[in-house]
């Protein structure tokens, strides 16, 4: 996508345009869930019933805050590797109007990377009739949810919390935005079996982040040489991303990237707390 200054620009503009507006009304609620109101909004929603997808588009579908920036630069790379180009950077999430509107003009070259932090049953239904290729990235809930209350209290167009334990039975009930990460869970086990989906989990990319892109370009069809995946990866790093966040992310760089820890819920999580989310799961 060629207007990434431009969507930085935009974002910017979103960022300060919410400086002022009550806590109340920084969000609201489509279809039972709650979403940011400066990024998304009816109209959007309603327009993305009807969304065309294309054969080959890619896609990468997560919920919140389980690396769906980082899996997306990985897969920018891929291609930008296999088209002998440096791949724009930016995260064109479907249901986001401030991207959205690009994407419907129809004049993104293909393929198109897109994203989506939409519940399985929201997307829209072209994606499943020209069976597009999605790749799926989870992450371990509790640090999930550490990571999403940092960015509700980093990030100004969402309400902020006092505490910890103020934000915890929000996000357990999915009174959050994108809803319950349970519910997008669980819907998403039933599918994985699929061809059309590739399922990579925050903590195997931190394992073994070669690996990971060997994975995910050969699932999207995607010839790269050893060279490039070594390349792609040490980029892809997620210390490497944080130190160039400024550049690729814009104004939206300090919400986005925060630790990028495994196990930093240990650091919030009373014990209760951790037995609560271990029976949800397990649910």
């Amino acid at each position: 996508m060629d207007n990434i200054p431009q969507f930085h620009e935009e974002m910017k503009k979103i960022l300060d345009s919410v400086k002022n507006v009550p806590k109340e009304a920084l969000v609201f609620t489509y279809n039972g869930v709650m979403y940011p109101a400066a990024i998304c909004d009816t109209d959007t929603f309603k327009d993305i019933e009807s969304f065309e997808a294309r054969e080959d588009d890619l896609m990468l579908v997560s919920y919140p805050k389980c690396g769906s920036h980082w899996a997306h630069s990985l897969l920018h790379s891929i291609v930008g590797a296999k088209e002998k180009k440096e791949a724009p950077f930016g995260i064109p999430v479907i249901e986001f109007k401030v991207y959205h509107k690009y994407v419907k003009e129809n004049t993104v070259s293909s393929p198109r990377i897109l994203a989506t932090h939409l519940h399985y049953h929201n997307i829209p239904q072209s994606f499943f009739d020209k069976k597009v290729k999605m790749l799926v990235v989870f992450r371990n809930p509790k640090d999930t949810a550490v990571s999403f209350f940092h960015f509700y209290n980093n990030n100004s167009v969402l309400p902020s919390y006092d505490t910890w334990d103020d934000f915890f039975p929000d996000f357990m009930a999915g009174k959050v935005v994108n809803g319950s990460y349970f519910d997008h869970a669980v819907t998403w086990n039933k599918h994985l079996d699929e061809d059309t989906v590739l399922l990579m989990t925050f903590e195997d990319m931190k394992e073994d982040l070669e690996g990971s892109v060997k994975k995910i370009s050969e699932f999207f069809g995607i010839s790269i040489t050893e060279e490039q995946v070594k390349q792609i990866a040490e980029k892809g790093s997620f210390k490497y991303m944080k130190e160039n966040s400024e550049k690729t992310q814009g104004a939206i760089a300090k919400v986005v990237f925060r630790k990028g820890d495994v196990g930093d819920w240990r650091s919030h999580f009373s014990e209760a707390q951790s037995q609560e989310v271990d029976s949800k799961f397990e649910e």
